[in-house]
């Protein structure tokens, strides 16, 4: 009598299966993105050597509305922005090893919605990391993203953090999907944020993999319990994040000090990294922040967050101000 056949097996073949597909997906999109670049290529030739410019691309979509009605996504105006896409990058060797990994419904928000070649990296590249789907995408552009990032690594590190770990947060977060009332708990945020955790993960970044909420760890005799544990996989750490809905007070430092020792202790395995913490108010004075920090040795970050999108014009104005200040005192601005 054979074996019998176990569901972990079954499951393997599954997962057989979904490997072969998702490897299938990539090389199409890898195909079509090569079509649109030289298609791209060649409309952008053809304009540059015709006396009539841009109007034979109009001629090009008539022609092929007309002979070939079957071809779908090569009219006017996809016939344009194939000729940006390739006009837009054939310059730009950052992009040679990114530009297949991305979606053309990807490619079209990145160029509309990025106002610098600095912005179109940030977001081919994380695109690439992340996997991001157009609504994810959409809601990143949307965020301000680059400009918060930005913003995040040009302030000073704490002594006891690593750029890894400062690069790996943001200084401020935006959880406008939380849809909570004017007046609210910490326990109400932290509610909102267990039912919305896809999009705080989205926010926070997909190497974040939820622990759990109000984790207990025990020290002597008593409990203590940490808002929300999270383990990031990059970084090979755990991840503690306290959330207050006031601001900033340098007594928060002491607390959550206290939790990642506790997690290294008695929680961290031997291979995984020192925790980092995470302080989530709703606001904080940087002078503050840097004074509470200053002798802690410990990877420990401070962070805000606000319930709305931000206005993306002031953090762009803040950006190229902090830039320019910058290249004023000599300092080198990384692409």
């Amino acid at each position: 009598m054979g074996t019998e056949l176990t569901p972990t097996q079954f499951d393997e073949i599954i997962a057989i299966i979904e490997k072969a597909k998702a490897r299938a997906i990539k090389a199409v999109n890898a195909e079509l993105i090569q079509l649109y670049w030289n298609v791209g290529e060649y409309l952008s030739n053809l304009c540059a050597a015709s006396n009539f410019g841009d109007k034979v691309i109009d001629e090009v979509a008539a022609y092929i509305a007309k002979s070939n009605q079957s071809l779908k996504g090569f009219n006017r105006r996809g016939l344009y922005r194939m000729r940006q896409f390739y006009e837009t990058y054939k310059d730009d060797g950052f992009v040679t090893p990114l530009v297949t990994q991305i979606s053309w419904t990807n490619h079209l928000l990145i160029m509309s919605g990025s106002k610098s070649a600095e912005e179109r990296h940030f977001y081919m590249a994380l695109c690439a990391k992340e996997h991001y789907s157009k609504r994810e995408l959409e809601r990143q552009i949307d965020s301000a993203y680059f400009e918060r990032y930005m913003l995040a690594s040009q302030k000073t590190v704490p002594e006891g953090t690593s750029e890894g770990v400062r690069a790996s947060f943001l200084d401020t977060y935006v959880l406008e999907f939380l849809d909570l009332p004017q007046q609210y708990s910490e326990h109400n945020l932290r509610k909102a944020i267990i039912e919305n955790l896809k999009q705080f993960i989205l926010e926070f970044g997909k190497d974040f993999t939820f622990v759990g909420d109000e984790y207990r760890i025990q020290v002597g005799g008593q409990d203590f319990y940490i808002d929300l544990l999270f383990y990031n996989r990059a970084l090979s750490c755990l991840v503690p994040i306290e959330l207050k809905i006031g601001k900033f007070k340098p007594e928060h430092v002491g607390q959550i000090n206290f939790y990642m020792e506790a997690l290294d202790r008695d929680v961290k395995k031997p291979n995984e990294n020192p925790s980092v913490g995470v302080i989530l108010c709703a606001g904080k004075d940087d002078a503050v922040v840097e004074y509470a920090l200053s002798r802690s040795m410990s990877p420990t970050l401070v962070s805000d967050y606000t319930l709305c999108l931000p206005n993306k014009k002031l953090l762009q104005d803040k950006l190229r101000e902090l830039t320019e200040l910058a290249l004023e005192n000599g300092e080198t601005v990384e692409d």
